[in-house]
């Protein structure tokens, strides 16, 4: 831990650090899973998935980059390399092999899910350890990836 005058303890920092940075990770993997959705959809409904999944991608961007400033914030160090990543994802491999809208909205919208309970879980861990600043952040985050969530499965 990086030295900071934060208020939060130090204990409470780490906790909240490791917690961050296990979600920085997965939140990553949805914005690169969304992206290669993004690239290598094919069929009749191209463009309006294409576009989706591009907001998909910018959407996960912006929570990974609020996620990585808290982890800062807190006297952490941000894990964001794609070494970290592919080792600490709760996601799984993306189904490489879809080309159909049809199989990239399925893979898309578990790939979603996959990183919304763990944000979900989030939000009550920061609560119990005295950071209304991460459960917050974890709350606005779990809000977007319902409302992700719900764009991609409309198109299912």
């Amino acid at each position: 831990m990086h030295p900071t005058s934060h208020d939060l303890p130090k204990a409470s920092r780490a906790a909240m650090v490791a917690l961050l940075n296990a979600n920085l990770a997965t939140t990553l993997d949805l914005a690169l899973q969304a992206k290669y959705a993004h690239w290598n959809v094919k069929g009749p409904s191209f463009i309006a998935l294409h576009e989706l999944f591009d907001q998909v991608h910018t959407a996960a961007m912006t929570m990974a980059d609020t996620m990585a400033e808290r982890v800062t914030a807190l006297g952490g160090t941000a894990g964001g390399t794609a070494r970290i990543v592919a080792a600490s994802s709760a996601l799984k491999e993306y189904r490489l092999k879809a080309a159909g809208g049809a199989e990239h909205v399925k893979a898309l919208a578990a790939a979603i899910a996959g990183l919304a309970k763990p944000v979900r879980n989030a939000i009550d861990a920061a609560a119990q350890a005295g950071d209304a600043g991460t459960s917050d952040l974890f709350t606005g985050a779990s809000r977007e990836l319902d409302k992700l969530l719900w764009l991609v499965e409309a198109h299912g």
